[in-house]
């Protein structure tokens, strides 16, 4: 597949993104950001994806995030990581998606696919049974714990590795005690 026709990028988000901007800093230099991408570090993944909980999040919001914590990972790592916006992957389309993702796995790039909600999109599903691994994407006050539930039943729960909840203004809500 040429270079130009690759489903894989990293797309810029400097100017902002679907969640209310941090001004105070860089998102991916937040330290509530460094631990999540600590954390997702230390999990066996060589491709992973961000799936919303449900309804209620802005369309980028999966990819917003892939993206952020991408960036906290090339700032750790040193090295690129790519994200897949897996948001618009057509069912006519899904064969080639999943072979763009497999490749750059194969070739020993980390992989984050960004994808919608899977009440919404029937490729979703298949996706994310086709990655390593899924964190479940809670947008805090608008996405509902019956259409996480639906998510986690459509997908499977053992390709669950965790959660994570994102405030509207795009910050990482700390976990519970």
């Amino acid at each position: 597949m040429s270079e130009q026709s690759r489903s894989l990028t990293v797309p810029d988000r400097s100017a902002g993104n679907a969640l209310a901007p941090n001004t105070s800093l860089q998102t991916w230099a937040d330290p509530d950001w460094q631990r999540f991408w600590l954390t997702v570090d230390q999990l066996p993944w060589r491709t992973l994806a961000f799936i919303p909980a449900g309804e209620g999040g802005p369309p980028d919001f999966t990819l917003s995030l892939a993206v952020t914590l991408s960036r906290t990972g090339m700032t750790h790592l040193g090295g690129p990581m790519l994200v897949a916006d897996g948001t618009q992957v057509r069912l006519n389309e899904l064969t080639a998606f999943l072979a763009d993702v497999r490749s750059c796995s194969e070739a020993g790039q980390r992989v984050i696919v960004a994808l919608p909600s899977a009440k919404s999109d029937a490729t979703v599903p298949a996706i994310a049974n086709s990655v390593d691994g899924v964190v479940l994407c809670v947008l805090f006050g608008r996405m509902k714990s019956s259409e996480a539930k639906e998510t986690i039943r459509l997908v499977g729960s053992k390709k669950f590795l965790g959660s994570v909840i994102i405030r509207p203004d795009g910050s990482i809500a700390p976990p519970p005690p």
